[in-house]
């Protein structure tokens, strides 16, 4: 069965991933259960195993992690929910492309709850909505921003880090990297999106929507 813990408060990044490194090697030896973490960080910068440098534009704003999970630069902070999801991707079926492709429904899913239409696009990372309500870009296409990203890593099969959805965080906090190396969009949240969703609401929809998308017994 998969267990879901939910902490309150700012959680440290660097207790995060050592708590998160134990609890994969335990569930690859068969000592715990799968487990979706739920936690929010204070403002902080990770960078993954593509990032670059010249995408940290203001290296001094907030603590930089270097991290080992796949993407670009992220930002975490409060009013985010960051969803670490530690499950054994072995006993799904050994498909990292399809894992991926799941959490990415994941979200969407996620966000139906709220009558958000999320997307995936082609050689971008993370989960996008179009903003009509805003002014065309300057090719005439609907400008769209970031609402959530991923990024994992594996372990003997077993997956950690994960998913993080932008519930109310201060935008401008993104300002000091160039969001998974994308410059030509922007970033948004359920708030900016003019919707009164706290983070309760959000982790109800995550766990409504996780059992649509995965099963709990991995052998199922």
């Amino acid at each position: 069965m998969v267990e879901w813990r939910t902490t309150d408060g700012l959680t440290d990044y660097d207790d995060a991933v050592a708590f998160m490194e134990e609890r994969a090697a335990a569930i690859a030896e068969g000592r715990a259960d799968e487990l979706i973490w739920l936690v929010e960080h204070p403002p902080l910068y990770t960078a993954g195993t593509s990032a670059r440098r010249e995408d940290l534009t203001d290296p001094d704003r907030f603590p930089v992690y270097d991290t080992k999970r796949g993407g670009q630069y992220t930002y975490h902070g409060p009013g985010q929910r960051v969803a670490y999801v530690m499950l054994d991707v072995g006993k799904r079926g050994h498909d990292v492309r399809r894992f991926v492709h799941q959490l990415e429904s994941w979200v969407i899913a996620t966000l139906d709850e709220f009558n958000i239409k999320g997307e995936i696009r082609e050689g971008r990372v993370g989960v996008w909505v179009t903003r009509n309500d805003k002014p065309l870009n300057a090719d005439g296409t609907p400008r769209e921003d970031k609402i959530a990203a991923i990024g994992i890593r594996l372990r003997k099969w077993v997956s950690f880090h994960g998913i993080s959805i932008n519930v109310e965080p201060d935008l401008d906090h993104f300002g000091g990297i160039v969001p998974c190396g994308i410059r030509e969009h922007g970033v948004t949240s359920l708030v900016d999106l003019g919707l009164p969703v706290t983070m309760a609401d959000l982790d109800v929809a995550l766990m409504a929507s996780f059992g649509r998308i995965f099963t709990d017994d991995p052998a199922g």
